[in-house]
């Protein structure tokens, strides 16, 4: 059975720091890229950093340059983001997702994740003022 479980969301302060993981299993890790994404109220879900499970190439939007960094643990089959420097912009539901290898670079180049082969359910990042 494919699970990605995403953990780690919270209520935390502007300016402080959490780290999201994402349980991987039911697939090949390194035959998939994997990505977090965040839909805040009202808005449609952005990607906000992706990573290759074969070689660790890694994407960030934007708003994610600076603050957030993404990672990967083969071993363990897991993927985590770690987000400092919270704002409540960053506030919303956080989903991993994973897309086969082959479509890894296009996806994060083009921004574009309807071909996400698999969807976790997510977990809710409040930042307050």
């Amino acid at each position: 059975e494919v699970q990605l479980q995403a953990s780690g969301g919270g209520l935390v302060q502007a300016g402080g720091s959490l780290t999201l993981s994402c349980a991987v299993s039911g697939f090949r890790f390194d035959d998939y890229g994997f990505g977090w994404f965040r839909q805040a109220p009202g808005k449609e879900r952005e990607g906000i950093s992706g990573i290759s499970g074969s070689d660790g190439t890694t994407y960030y939007a934007g708003s994610a340059k600076g603050r957030f960094t993404i990672s990967s643990d083969n071993a363990k089959n897991t993927v985590s983001l770690q987000m400092n420097n919270l704002e409540p912009d960053d506030t919303g539901v956080y989903y991993c997702a994973a897309v086969s290898l082959v479509f890894f670079e296009k996806t994060w180049l083009e921004r574009r994740y309807d071909g996400m082969a698999y969807w976790g359910k997510g977990t809710q990042v409040t930042v307050s003022s």
